[in-house]
């Protein structure tokens, strides 16, 4: 591990420059290919550098259908595809990028139907050859959840590490584990840490969602920290909550049409638009769910944040949903409200975006 400033990330989707794809989506019928996906990637990572970013996590659909059980003609295009990989990681370690995938919530090395687990295993061996083959280093992870509960807590954590034993040297050298936000906290993946050594991602916005122990945040940092190999930056998650109402859309009933009859006042939720009695549908506002990602992250809270994980070392992928637009914004919002922080990023007065630029991104990914 080096001394060199703490990364910042986003995941797959770029929102700061129209028309970058992060995987070919074409249907199998056209035959889509790890090659495409690569020739977006290079792309991305050409990016990258013009915004000065230096952590990204690829799409986990990089190599569409590769493990489809049912279409063997996409299941080699990993080895077929092993030169552009090498090129596309020789340009990554050139440009000093780190990369990691996300599989999908449908790898599951805990579920109790074996079929399922084993072809969780697969999906994990095909994306671990990846970044193998693309010659990533041991910062080059592979990020899963627990899984399911199935009604019984402490078993489908152990069978969580069955899972992981069956896994391939290749995938276990690579597989990090992550708390989530509703079934399995900081608590059960350091139970799991500490009895088959998998190092272990740290997610703030779950911790917070999900903490029944009542872990201390510092501590869980620190033991979570410790799980990752001496020479290797561990990197972590960081998103803040949604606080704005939520819009949903819900059928008209009967019972609402009796109310407009009767002239009743209003109940229950609030809604957006008048509703009449020829309408169909209604928009009701409801408070937000906390384990909803909110569209940036709130510099106060993660500059708190990193104040109390001072002296711990590790790269921080933000989850929020504007992606590149909130790392760009947290730059800028750090450098004028949290110069501390922002010199543990290394960050520089070239690294924030005036805010009439944001503007213009904004607008041109909506337009996207």
């Amino acid at each position: 591990m080096t001394n060199r400033p703490l990364r910042l990330g986003f995941p797959v989707k770029v929102m700061g420059k129209p028309g970058l794809k992060s995987n070919d989506t074409r249907r199998w019928q056209q035959s889509p290919h790890l090659k495409t996906s690569l020739e977006y990637l290079d792309a991305i990572l050409d990016y990258l550098v013009e915004a000065r970013i230096d952590m990204y996590r690829m799409s986990s659909d990089l190599a569409p259908y590769a493990t489809h059980p049912d279409m063997p003609q996409f299941h080699s295009m990993v080895a077929e595809s092993n030169a552009e990989l090498a090129a596309i990681g020789r340009k990554a370690r050139d440009l000093d990028i780190r990369l990691s995938f996300h599989p999908s919530q449908f790898v599951l090395l805990n579920s109790p139907d074996p079929a399922l687990t084993e072809k969780s295993i697969w999906d994990l061996a095909s994306q671990a050859e990846m970044l193998d083959r693309m010659g990533m280093g041991p910062e080059g992870v592979l990020v899963t959840h627990v899984g399911g509960v199935y009604d019984d807590r402490e078993a489908s954590r152990a069978r969580w590490i069955e899972g992981y034993q069956k896994c391939p040297d290749h995938v276990r050298r690579r597989l990090v584990l992550e708390n989530d936000d509703i079934r399995f906290s900081a608590a059960d993946v350091l139970w799991i840490h500490d009895r088959c050594g998998v190092p272990l991602i740290f997610d703030y916005q779950h911790f917070w969602c999900l903490n029944p122990e009542g872990l201390d945040l510092r501590n869980t940092l620190e033991r979570v920290m410790a799980s990752w190999p001496k020479n290797v930056r561990p990197k972590i998650h960081f998103s803040s909550p949604r606080t704005e109402l939520r819009e949903i859309k819900r059928k008209v009933t009967d019972k609402d049409r009796a109310a407009m009859k009767a002239d009743a006042p209003a109940k229950g939720p609030l809604t957006r638009e008048v509703v009449k009695a020829t309408s169909r549908f209604k928009t009701v506002l409801l408070p937000p769910i906390w384990t909803g990602h909110a569209d940036f992250t709130n510099p106060f809270e993660f500059a708190t944040f990193m104040r109390t994980a001072q002296g711990l070392d590790f790269d921080v992928m933000l989850e929020a949903k504007t992606k590149d637009l909130s790392l760009l914004k947290l730059r800028g919002d750090l450098l004028r409200y949290a110069p501390d922080v922002a010199a543990r990023f290394g960050l520089q007065a070239a690294d924030a975006m005036p805010d009439d630029m944001l503007e213009e991104e904004l607008g041109a990914s909506e337009e996207g």
